[in-house]
């Protein structure tokens, strides 16, 4: 199976400078990766699909080391639009991106910390890398935060679930 992915291309730099992240990739997945404009994997049908996640995860702002987590089965990506919550407003964006992330990145910091994921807000998505139950919670946080809930409500929701 051939298959391909486009990633922001301020984050293909980073995989064109460093060739050790796909030379990484391709011995830990088996799967023959190409870069040109866009990223061409080449595999068996489902290494080719979590490669693609991997990749995924790397383009919406994850360092390789937690995208690489993908490779296991076990591990999931969820990418969040904030522009579903802000009507397309850019400043509204950019304020839900903050309430994520929180002062000093407390909120993102206790997400990942209450709910075991790995949080990335970058662009106009803010992505979850988790096991499959965890990543559900840290979404819930995450929703109730764009909707408007109180940072101390989610912070009893994700201590709750903790317990």
């Amino acid at each position: 199976m051939i298959d391909h992915i486009a990633i922001p291309e301020e984050r293909m730099k980073i995989l064109r400078k460093n060739k050790k992240f796909i030379e990484q990739l391709k011995s830990l997945s088996e799967v023959d990766v190409e870069l040109n404009d866009e990223i061409y994997i080449e595999g068996e049908p489902l290494k080719v699909l979590r490669v693609k996640e991997v990749l995924k995860a790397f383009g919406r702002g994850f360092d390789f080391d937690s995208a690489l987590n993908l490779l296991d089965e076990d591990y999931y990506l969820e990418v969040i639009d904030v522009r579903d919550f802000a009507k397309k407003s850019r400043s509204r964006i950019v304020t839900l991106k903050g309430r994520v992330i929180g002062t000093k990145g407390k909120t993102k910091r206790l997400i990942e910390k209450y709910a075991e994921v790995k949080l990335s807000v970058y662009g106009k998505t803010i992505s979850i890398i988790g096991k499959w139950d965890r990543v559900m919670v840290a979404r819930q946080a995450i929703d109730k935060l764009l909707l408007g809930s109180l940072h101390s409500t989610v912070y009893r929701f994700l201590e709750k679930y903790k317990k």
